[in-house]
């Protein structure tokens, strides 16, 4: 009996035990559930803010704060950022009920589960700031401020000192405050804390790959890479380079790649201006071993300016390296500064005699008789060529008519022909009873020289003393002494009043007495 009292003593113990156990866990199950009726379970966040253990007050002062702290980065080109912080533009959390209401939809009685669990909920933040200070802040920026912005430049081909160019586009820092300002202050009502301002600058509207400046470059880089290397036999050579050429070019709005004609033609007349050698002053030794200035005539190289600037705007078009020589419209036997080489006819009218050298070796010389200047039908004189060759012409003029066995030109209608009529050649028989301008020769040497001149010989004829021609043949031929017969009547005027002049002189002296000067 002892035994079972004692028993049941202990088992009365131990249900007492258990039930005020279960009595006290029961009171602070409820006690701790009366709590969080309150206060957010642990490991609650509200938009990321920890509000564990807080009471729905308490929640809000702390998103309070959160929200005073707000701090948006604004992010610009360059590598370059800046900030607004939430007090200066009275940033702040405006109170909706929201965590109050999060609180009551709790289950307080769950309180036990929500230990081991996180439980974040997003929030709406509703927030307020003061437009007017947001628009100074923003206006304070950096970025925005007018003197510290780039203009955005395309991408363009511009003339430098290296020829034309691509010159990259200029992105800039160009910003509009009120497109900044709206992007910014919708982050802020956002809640934002970064912000990009990348897609908010002025931006170029052509860029460097932009097909039609690459092939207005590619086009250039033709030209560029052209040459002309023009040839004249033996003498140094001139180079019309691609940088010249470049320096041609044009570029128009749409990038379209012009070539001055202009300076095209410019530098063609700059070839035949320092090529040609038309009419130029030539220094000959004559025969007789003297050195004369010869001047006139239409021997020498003559550029054909036309068909030679036809020509390079081909060869411009080709991008090559051309060599050739220029486009003549008339040539010389050679380059250099002796153009007439060493086969040519020399006619000195002064001394009224012809030596015909081939190959720099006399063939053959003669008396002649040219025309006549008594009669103003002098001989044209300058550097001529062989025109052509003619056997049994008759040569007709003003009052004569004059058949012959051989006829060769040289200044327009002026030639060196046979004269069977004349039995003297030579002296000073020109002067009077000279041809109407051709060069009288014996039927012998007309002969030779027909047979050995070929077309295209040069003739040197020359006076030694100072004469006045005014024929037509003249003045056609370019001859040197040419000159028109108003300025001729002038000249004759102008020495007739000289000679009379000194007549009257000589007299006044013959009829003073003897032994008296004048004083």
């Amino acid at each position: 009996m002892k035994a079972f009292i004692k028993k049941h003593k202990i088992l009365c113990t131990v249900w007492l035990l258990t039930v005020v156990v279960f009595l006290g866990l029961a009171s602070y199950y409820l006690v701790r559930a009366n709590y969080y009726k309150t206060h957010f379970f642990p490991g609650t966040t509200l938009s990321s803010i920890d509000v564990s253990e807080l009471t729905a007050e308490e929640a809000t002062e702390k998103v309070s704060r959160y929200v005073a702290d707000y701090l948006i980065t604004i992010h610009e080109r360059e590598d370059e950022s800046e900030r607004i912080i939430g007090p200066a533009i009275g940033y702040s959390y405006v109170p909706n009920g929201e965590i109050e209401k999060i609180l009551d939809s709790q289950d307080e009685y769950a309180w036990m589960r929500q230990l081991k669990i996180s439980d974040a909920k997003e929030i709406a933040l509703a927030t307020t700031f003061d437009e007017a200070l947001l628009r100074e802040e923003v206006r304070a920026l950096d970025c925005m401020q007018p003197d510290q912005m780039v203009a955005p430049e395309d991408a363009h081909i511009q003339l430098g000192e290296n020829g034309y160019e691509l010159v990259p586009e200029v992105y800039g820092t160009t910003l509009s405050f009120d497109t900044v300002y709206q992007q910014i202050a919708d982050a802020v009502m956002q809640g934002e804390r970064e912000i990009d301002l990348e897609e908010l600058y002025l931006n170029p509207k052509v860029f460097s790959d932009d097909r039609v400046l690459n092939e207005c470059i590619d086009t250039i880089a033709r030209y560029y890479g052209t040459s002309v290397t023009y040839e004249f036999g033996k003498e140094e050579p001139y180079e019309l380079t691609g940088e010249m050429i470049q320096s041609w070019l044009t570029v128009d709005d749409a990038y379209q790649v012009h070539i001055d004609e202009e300076k095209v033609r410019n530098f063609v007349q700059y070839l035949a201006s320092t090529y040609n050698t038309y009419a130029d002053i030539r220094l000959f030794k004559t025969s007789l071993g003297d050195k004369l200035k010869i001047g006139g005539g239409d021997y020498g190289w003559v550029v054909d300016k036309e068909k030679e600037f036809t020509q390079l705007m081909e060869d411009l078009a080709k991008g090559e390296n051309i060599v050739r020589e220029p486009i003549y419209s008339q040539t010389a036997k050679k380059h250099g500064e002796n153009d007439i080489g060493s086969t040519y006819v020399e006619i000195d009218y002064t001394n009224q005699h012809l030596w015909y050298y081939e190959k720099g070796e006399l063939v053959t010389d003669t008396d002649i008789v040219s025309g006549n200047l008594g009669r103003n039908n002098g001989s044209p004189d300058g550097v001529f060529k062989i025109v052509y060759k003619q056997r049994n012409a008759t040569l007709v003029g003003e009052g004569y008519s004059s058949p012959v066995d051989y006829f060769m030109p040289f200044a327009y209608n002026v030639g060196i022909h046979d004269a069977s009529w004349r039995n003297k050649f030579g002296g000073e028989i020109y002067k009077t009873s000279g041809s109407h301008g051709c060069i009288n020769v014996p039927p012998e040497i007309a002969e030779i020289l027909y047979k050995k001149l070929e077309v295209g010989t040069p003739v040197i004829a020359y006076y030694r003393e100072k004469v006045y021609l005014t024929a037509e043949n003249a003045r056609i031929s370019n001859a040197h002494s040419y000159i028109d017969e108003e300025a001729y009547k002038k000249i004759l005027k102008r020495e007739q009043k000289k000679a009379q002049k000194k007549k009257e002189q000589e007299k006044k002296q013959e009829e003073q007495p003897s032994g008296q000067t004048e004083e």
